[in-house]
């Protein structure tokens, strides 16, 4: 018998999800993978597409260059999961029945419901945020004078936040542009929830950018022009944006399928709780026992390898694998300059220090692009995009 096998996003979850697919399932199986692009965008990477929009032939890649002439690829919108009729809802397009789906799609920006803050922000969520931000920099900065600056303030400084925040000041130093940038958070310290050497690390390296950093104050409304805090003045801006948190894509409202605030919630083995289905990535809440897998990069490139492993056993009828999430390190970049912490030996490298910088770091961060891009196409796609990564 024929199975369907559907894979919704073009993500990290989706693409690893298929690439793994491909690999595993039985010749006689229907692939089908649907997303609203068609290509696959390296997330972590599309910061560099703020400061320099060339970079973008160089950190997104077709997916003829993932998916087998024999994967069906359909670009459309998913507008929702029937899950009696084990139907896919697409926006233009005929519904897809599946008899197996795995739901990767992402999340959408949460916005905290923050007066004015959906209104009057931009995000970096795709790469057309990413165009966006930066054409919207370059015609602020054509407009101020070193009198009056264009003021760019940055909301969240998580890691999205802090590599945007990065990228937008080796624009400034590139262009000579009247620019002050500011970095808001929330939280007592940038990078909030992390060990408190990077998170110093990453403050120095912002602040010898020239990025000023506000912390321990909120934001309780954004306007055209400005934005409050709970305690604070307010602060002036001409460009505002928001990468200050995530939910679930509203796709799935009405799914029968137990979820938090539009996250799936599944098993260590991905599974839903409805068997047919499996999420993973930022769509989903993977249980961990404490707390759930992190909404990464990492994880997601993790998770994608054993999802596919598992629905090619579900539909052989064995027992499932059980995922556990395994921190191999953080890298973050500032600009041209990168840190690096508490990297394990799975990165292929060992040092004796748990923070480090410089060209280890850089080239480290790069190593880690790459090895994504070999995984999902080839070590000559990797090789091509190095000089951008």
């Amino acid at each position: 018998m024929t199975e369907n096998v559907v894979v919704l996003g073009a993500g990290y979850a989706g693409a690893g999800a298929i690439a793994t697919l491909q690999s595993r399932l039985e010749t006689d199986a229907r692939l089908t993978w649907i997303a609203d692009v068609d290509y696959h965008l390296v997330l972590h990477e599309a910061h560099r597409v703020v400061r320099d929009p060339d970079v973008r032939s160089d950190v997104t890649f077709s997916v003829d260059l993932i998916a087998n002439p024999s994967t069906q690829f359909i670009r459309d919108e998913v507008t929702g999961l029937d899950t009696d009729e084990r139907v896919v809802e697409l926006a233009d397009s005929q519904g897809v029945e599946y008899d197996y789906v795995i739901v990767g799609l992402g999340s959408q920006t949460a916005y905290y419901g923050i007066p004015g803050l959906e209104e009057h922000s931009l995000t970096l969520k795709s790469l057309d945020d990413a165009l966006e931000i930066h054409d919207t920099v370059e015609d602020a900065s054509l407009e101020a004078t070193r009198e009056e600056p264009a003021q760019i303030v940055i909301g969240g400084a998580g890691l999205s936040g802090i590599q945007t925040a990065g990228e937008i000041a080796e624009f400034r130093d590139n262009h000579r542009a009247p620019i002050d940038i500011h970095l808001v958070e929330a939280l007592e310290e940038i990078f909030p929830g992390n060990d408190p050497e990077i998170q110093q690390a990453l403050r120095d390296l912002l602040e010898e950018a020239g990025v000023q950093i506000h912390t321990d104050d909120p934001i309780t409304e954004a306007t055209e022009d400005h934005i409050e805090f709970d305690e604070g003045e307010p602060l002036d801006h001409d460009i505002l944006v928001w990468t200050g948190g995530i939910t679930g894509r509203d796709a799935f409202d009405d799914a029968d399928l137990e979820d938090e605030h539009n996250r799936m919630t599944t098993g260590a083995n991905f599974r839903t709780t409805d068997e047919r289905v499996f999420a993973i990535g930022d769509s989903a809440l993977v249980d961990q026992g404490d707390q759930p897998a992190p909404p990464t990069a990492q994880a997601a490139w993790q998770a994608a390898e054993v999802v596919g492993e598992n629905v090619a056993r579900a539909i052989e009828n064995r027992p499932l694998k059980t995922w556990e999430y395994e921190d191999k390190g953080t890298v973050v970049s500032v600009g041209e300059e990168a840190v690096a912490h508490e990297v394990t030996p799975a990165f292929g490298v060992s040092l004796p220090v748990d923070t480090f910088g410089g060209v280890p770091a850089q080239t480290l961060k790069k190593l880690i692009a790459a090895r994504w891009i070999a995984d999902i196409t080839s070590w000559n796609e990797a090789r091509k995009s190095w000089s951008s990564l």
